[in-house]
């Protein structure tokens, strides 16, 4: 694994902790891949507020305190890991094995802190719908998504084409 697709892949697993989904097929991976446990939704909460604090100050490209203090509670444990072979290895965040908030704590607040630097691999957006409150990891070429799905960018271009038409009409 390419140590930006880790940090990539551990931002994902930031959003998609902070917004609620189901575990993706990543997510159930890294916890069998790393010998983690999945919380429930009671071990998660005292997590919870801090990663979307966390999550939100590296859409918004800054204040950098949230993530700063997501450090500070989660203190990466950083190591080499060569779980994917020998002669593949790269760092880790946390250990193998460790309690699941903590290990999502250290590795989520690693990985912020790396996309709140500038790692230009990893993009964290907050979706552009009027009342979505999700966020996004763009990975598109450009770096220039939007909308955290294909349901908000289509509301949004139906519901400008209707008010442009509208506008159109009362002239």
């Amino acid at each position: 694994m390419r140590y930006v697709a880790y940090i990539g892949n551990l931002t994902r697993l930031a959003v998609e902790l902070v917004n609620g989904d189901e575990p993706s097929e990543l997510r159930r991976e890294f916890f069998r891949q790393h010998h983690i446990a999945e919380p429930d939704a009671g071990e998660l909460e005292g997590l919870l507020q801090s990663l979307r604090e966390a999550v939100a100050a590296v859409a918004d490209t800054g204040p950098i305190a949230p993530v700063n203090l997501l450090l500070e509670r989660f203190p990466p444990a950083i190591h080499v890991s060569e779980h994917d072979g020998e002669g593949q290895q790269h760092l880790h965040f946390a250990r193998d094995g460790e309690e699941p908030v903590p290990w999502l704590g250290r590795s989520c607040a690693a990985a912020l802190a790396h996309a709140i630097c500038g790692d230009p691999e990893v993009t964290v957006g907050r979706c552009q719908a009027d009342g979505c409150p999700r966020f996004y990891v763009d990975d598109s070429r450009n770096r220039s998504r939007r909308f955290c799905s294909n349901t908000c960018a289509s509301r949004t271009t139906v519901a400008n084409h209707r008010a442009r038409r509208r506008a159109a009409t009362t002239r």
